[in-house]
């Protein structure tokens, strides 16, 4: 696991709270659908860059 795809990961994750927290404060579906997609690539770029695949 290198720094950039720890570093994706991680704000992934991040963001995925912060979907949950804009979900819990009644937010507009479309800042939630926006933060999702956002988090949903960011934690898929750090998985694809996994050394796990090579």
């Amino acid at each position: 696991m290198n720094g950039i795809s720890t570093l994706l990961i991680f704000v992934g994750l991040f963001l995925l709270g912060g979907v949950y927290s804009f979900a819990k404060q009644k937010q507009s579906k479309s800042l939630i659908t926006l933060l999702s997609i956002g988090a949903g690539m960011c934690l898929l770029a750090g998985i694809v860059r996994l050394e796990v695949w090579n």
